[in-house]
């Protein structure tokens, strides 16, 4: 039996750095964090498929408004690749719709295949993504018997590591590490990998190790929030999660605002801005020789 809802004062504004068990969808865990925190106010940085594990970031009240910033970061997933068979969901959720031996798929053929998977590639996304096309969800045209051909999209796969390669019954299994930008279908990346081998490729298993500077070390279950429920206060997230300036108590009141600070030919991205105090008060890009800010938070 669940636990009643968390009752008093709305909890502060912060992350909290799930560990998502198989089987629930990304907004499974956003409902189920509402009620143990006690607010609608929560929304979660890049979406994990239901077979998919792992961190999930999500944000509680203000920090909502962190997470269109944070799903913009690098991502790092430990994963197994099945080469031998093809599924329509490219993963083991999906019907098998070829399957070739892949017995004789040497090591080295391996490696020349991720080669061409790694760095700046153009990615066709899974048919049964999230994507929308003419308004509807790819996934539920998919589902409804519909041929869905999705446009190839930039992405970098900056490590595409093999640990260990298995063959049984005629298959091959490849535990792999990847970590790679946002957007990036790891369910593709099988998918691709088997047909460069010419024997089909899909995901076994997924695992979600990391979310720019936020890793399972960090994650907690949902029963252990259920049980003791914390939130990483919104400095310390903006702290880590992007580059910090500290600015004087006169700029501080002009951020504050909504204005402009002289810019300090920092790199693209976000800045995150903190007062005199350590209070964090925006985000900010810089263009132009200015700073811009992007979201305010204090105010």
């Amino acid at each position: 039996m669940s636990k009643p809802r968390r009752t008093g004062p709305p909890p502060p504004d912060g992350l909290v750095i799930v560990d998502k068990p198989a089987g629930l969808t990304s907004h499974d865990v956003v409902g189920r964090m509402r009620r143990i925190a006690g607010t609608r106010k929560v929304g979660h940085a890049g979406t994990l498929d239901p077979m998919a594990t792992g961190v999930l970031v999500l944000g509680i009240e203000k920090a909502t408004r962190l997470l269109g910033h944070l799903a913009l970061t690098e991502k790092t997933y430990e994963a197994t690749i099945r080469l031998g068979q093809a599924t329509v969901t490219d993963d083991a959720e999906g019907e098998v719709t070829s399957a070739t031996p892949a017995g004789h798929v040497t090591r080295e053929a391996v490696d020349a295949g991720i080669a061409k998977l790694s760095g700046p590639i153009m990615q066709v996304p899974s048919k049964v993504s999230a994507i929308k096309v003419d308004g509807k969800r790819s996934y539920a045209r998919v589902r409804e018997g519909e041929e869905v051909e999705l446009a190839a999209r930039p992405v970098t796969v900056s490590r595409f590591d093999v640990h260990d390669m298995r063959v049984a019954d005629g298959m091959v299994d490849l535990d792999v590490t990847v970590t790679c930008s946002s957007g990036t279908y790891i369910r593709a990346l099988a998918r691709d990998l088997g047909a460069d081998l010419g024997v089909g490729g899909h995901l076994t298993m997924l695992r979600r190790t990391a979310v720019g500077p936020y890793g399972l070390d960090a994650a907690r279950t949902l029963e252990q929030l259920e049980e003791s429920f914390a939130v990483l206060p919104i400095a310390e997230a903006a702290s880590a999660a992007f580059p910090r300036r500290d600015v004087t108590a006169d700029e501080a009141r002009l951020v504050a605002h909504g204005g402009r600070l002289k810019a300090e030919g920092a790199e693209s991205g976000p800045i995150a801005v903190f007062d005199p105090e350590g209070v964090f008060l925006a985000l900010v890009e810089e263009q132009q020789g200015q700073a811009k800010p992007i979201a305010v938070f204090v105010g």
